[in-house]
This record gives C-alpha cells, sequence and structure tokens, in this order.
C-alpha cells in the first residue's frame, strides 16, 4: 500500500476544497508514491512526533495543525518548526495536514467538540460562501436520463439532506451546422428545430472538472451545449463552528464545569455571569472570536472557543456567555477521529508484514501549560 492510497482516504474524510484560503493542507513533506510502512496520526508534528513515528516504523504522519502554515526561505534547523521539517526529510517522513478541510467539514472538528458535549439538533454556525456552482445543459429526451445519472453519480445535485436533485424542462432547440459540422440530428447546412430536455444541477465547484467529464462522456452531440453559473447561495453543510443544543438547560456554572470536564480543559477563562439558563450553544474549536457575533445572531445562550483577548470579552454585550476553553482543549479529540476513521478504511486492506498500521500518537503537543 503507498502514501497515496492513505491520502485518498483522507480526502474523503476532508476534502481539501474545503480548506480556507489562507490555510495549508494536504502533503507537506514527502513522496506520495512510497510505499507506506504505517501512520502516525496526532495533532502537531513536532519534532518529537518525528521521532516517535521513526520509533514506530511509521513514515506518514498525519497532523491536525500544518507545521508549515507559512513560507520557509531557509531550512537550517534554526526553530521548531525547521527542524521537524529537517528530521522528517532525513527519515523519509511524509507529513500530511487537514487543519481547516476538517474544520469545514459537517462531522468534523466541531461535530466532534458537540458530540463531546451531548449536543443535538447541530447546525453549521457559518455556513461556507461562494462554493456552489449550477451546470445548465440541453440534450434530446432519449439522451437526458443517461447524461443526468452520470452527473449525479459524479457528485452533482446535493441540496442539504437531498440527493439525485435535478430540475428538468421541455422545450425545443434550432441550429444550423457549417460546412465542417457533423450533426447527430439533422443535416449540416440546413437549419434543425427539434425538441431537447433542459437539465440543471447544482454542485460543490471542486467537482467541476468531475461533473464536466460526465457530461462529455455521455452527450450524444458534437458540441455539447452548457453553462456554469456561481450561486450566490451559502452551504448549509459546510463551514466554520456550529450551534447546537443540551439536552437539558443548565446554570451557567455548572455548564463550565461540564465543559471543563468534557473537555479535560486546565482553566476556562470566561465573560461575567448574566443568570440565565444555557441551552443552545455554539462551538468553534480553535481561534474563534471572528464568530462572536455569528453566536449571537444565531441566538446561543454560551459560545465556547480560544484564544480570546481582553477587549473580546466584551464584545459578549452581556447577550451571551463567552468562554474561552483553551486552543488544544477545544480540538482535543480531533486526531482521535482520524484514527478511528483511518483504521475503519484501513482494516479492509490486507497489509504486509511491513505495514505497522495506524497508530494514534501518543505525545501531548499542547504547548500551554496550568498551575
Amino acid at each position: 500500500m503507498k502514501i497515496k492510497d492513505i491520502l485518498s482516504f483522507l480526502e474523503e474524510m476532508a476534502p481539501l476544497a474545503y480548506a480556507e484560503d489562507f490555510d495549508n493542507v494536504g502533503l507537506l513533506v514527502g513522496d506520495s508514491s512510497s510505499e507506506t510502512t504505517g501512520v502516525l496520526v496526532c495533532h502537531d508534528a513536532l519534532e518529537t512526533v518525528i521521532e516517535e513515528a521513526i520509533t514506530k516504523k511509521c513514515n506518514l504522519v498525519v497532523c491536525f495543525h500544518p507545521i508549515l502554515f507559512s513560507g520557509l526561505k531557509k531550512i537550517t534547523g534554526k526553530n521548531y518548526v525547521e527542524r521537524a521539517i529537517i528530521k522528517a526529510i532525513k527519515n523519509d517522513i511524509a507529513i500530511y495536514a487537514v487543519h481547516t478541510a476538517l474544520d469545514n467539514h459537517q462531522q468534523g472538528v466541531n461535530k466532534i467538540f458537540c458530540d463531546a458535549l451531548g449536543l443535538k439538533n447541530n447546525k453549521i454556525l457559518i455556513p461556507k460562501q461562494n462554493f456552489i456552482q449550477k451546470l445548465v445543459t440541453y440534450t434530446i429526451p432519449e439522451n437526458a436520463d443517461t447524461i443526468r445519472v452520470a452527473m449525479l453519480n459524479a457528485g452533482a445535485g446535493t441540496i442539504g439532506n437531498y440527493n439525485n436533485c435535478s430540475f428538468n424542462s421541455e422545450g425545443f432547440s434550432t441550429y444550423q451546422g457549417n460546412e465542417n459540422s457533423n450533426p447527430v440530428i439533422g443535416i449540416k447546412g440546413e437549419l434543425t428545430k427539434t425538441s431537447e430536455i433542459k437539465i440543471e444541477v447544482v454542485f460543490e465547484k471542486h467537482l467541476q472538472s468531475k461533473i464536466l467529464s460526465a457530461l462529455f462522456a455521455t452527450h450524444i452531440y458534437e458540441e455539447v451545449a452548457y453553462e456554469i453559473y456561481d450561486l450566490q447561495n451559502s452551504h448549509q453543510n459546510i463551514g466554520l463552528g456550529m450551534v447546537g443544543e443540551l439536552e437539558t438547560e443548565m446554570d451557567e456554572k455548572d455548564f463550565l464545569e461540564l465543559v471543563k470536564n468534557k473537555m479535560q480543559c486546565g482553566g476556562i477563562r470566561h465573560s461575567q455571569f448574566l443568570n440565565k439558563k444555557i441551552k443552545k450553544v455554539a462551538v468553534l474549536g480553535g481561534a474563534g472570536s471572528f464568530a462572536i457575533k455569528n453566536a449571537i445572531m444565531a441566538g446561543a445562550d454560551a459560545f465556547l472557543t480560544a484564544d480570546l483577548k481582553y477587549h473580546q470579552f466584551y464584545e459578549a454585550e452581556n447577550q451571551l456567555l463567552l468562554a474561552d476553553i483553551g486552543h488544544f482543549e477545544s480540538e482535543r479529540y480531533t486526531k482521535n477521529y482520524i484514527f478511528d476513521y483511518l483504521t475503519k478504511k484501513i482494516i479492509n486492506f490486507a497489509p504486509d508484514s511491513a505495514f505497522s498500521g495506524i497508530v494514534l500518537s501518543e505525545e501531548n503537543t499542547n504547548p500551554v501549560k496550568y498551575l
């Protein structure tokens, strides 16, 4: 089994197209065509984690945070990033990061966060914008089903909890081929009028080439007429943060004690208590100060995130309980999710004795300590 086989599973779990533009996700170091000896799953690919991978005979490290985030002009080992990269390259270890590709996934970081707290009726807090496109094409009735099914099988036609969605309307078309044409219907040089079906489907924009390949492979016309539009619709199943509800409302202090226990927090910084019950809770793993207003607009009683600055606590505006539970703590169970996902996928393979399997890192890479 090659590294690229593992990467295909990871991209099923968290499509790289879901990542934010500022992020650096995917294969950061290494050759995807190499044979896989083992996979170490971690939170941060620090030098100690690379050493752990060497010891456990894993030549692929799958991390949540990208160790390479911004460009490097020199790699001399002067800081923790460069030392980790040098050790990985020297030992032929590949590094793959998921980060915001998993942050934005409906079953990703924030769903894991919600599940840890027992939240129900979860919805995306900030749906992803400018991610949906629409394709419109035209064909004769006899060809319509074949094209439609091919595009749907390629990933088109998913809207929320529904799939195989399309809109189809009847009409007629006119065309006249020149001397170089070879029309399937009609005669070149003559005006042709024929009945057609107009097919409309929506899809996530990163699937465009796949959808077009399905269209071209199944359309019977010499020249395929089609249009693609960028839609202003937000994607309700992809985006940052999540909002859900507790099974039973709680007092503010009891709620924070629950959070501290479930997320194993060293401490929680929070805004002033409002003496109100907590029922609806917004979460955003990692640094989420930008989403305070979104949590308020969603009607949340509390917003849990990390890396809040002093003045940002004022932004709660006495409308919700704002709590900083710690960056690492808010993403604590992410590596376990990745480990479980890959373990289920790899079990279907029959690896040889050279493959050490999927290994969960034992390194605690949280740089923040508490008294």
